[in-house]
């Protein structure tokens, strides 16, 4: 069973390093800001259960995104619907100058691309928000799906040709 003390700098060094690109990840994944923070703490929490346990983990940063990945697909199973009262209250306002303007436009052209890549199947999207959104090596991401190296870089190449034709069908409309 690991020290108390040995388990919360494991999990401060780990938070420091980490915390952020995961809730980008939770982000991307549920489009919530509360239920990303909520993910977040979770993924923390049964991290520091696991270690204070006696478990050890060899790479933290694919262990918390494993876990967070898992925490998702539960989120996923509790899915809400969003209106537009929810982004209202998470702080959507109507934009005043061009410098907004063009920065809603940017957000848009993101959020589209964050549609079609989440219609994609998971064994394309996944990967695809880790390396590009999380910029995330391939070896990383195969430890974090519990893949083949190989194997990681076949689904990216074969769910970017899927988003590029999505965006050739789109644009022909």
């Amino acid at each position: 069973m690991e020290s108390t003390q040995h388990v919360h700098i494991i999990i401060e060094k780990a938070y420091s390093d980490y915390a952020d690109s995961i809730f980008r990840f939770c982000l991307t994944q549920t489009r919530n800001r509360d239920v990303a923070k909520d993910i977040l703490q979770d993924v923390f929490i049964k991290t520091w259960e696991y270690l204070q346990n006696g478990n050890s983990v060899d790479n933290i940063q694919a262990f918390l995104f494993r876990v967070a990945k898992n925490a998702i697909i539960d989120a996923g199973r509790k899915k809400k619907s969003y209106s537009l009262d929810v982004l209202l209250e998470e702080g959507f306002e109507p934009i005043d100058s061009q410098d907004e303007l063009i920065g809603h436009q940017n957000r848009l052209d993101f959020e589209r691309a964050l549609i079609l890549i989440d219609d994609l199947d998971d064994i394309y999207k996944e990967p695809i928000l880790l390396r590009y959104v999380e910029d995330l090596s391939i070896k990383d991401i195969a430890k974090i799906l519990s893949e083949k190296e190989n194997t990681i870089s076949v689904r990216i190449h074969r769910g970017l040709d899927i988003l590029h034709k999505k965006i050739q069908d789109q644009e022909k409309k």
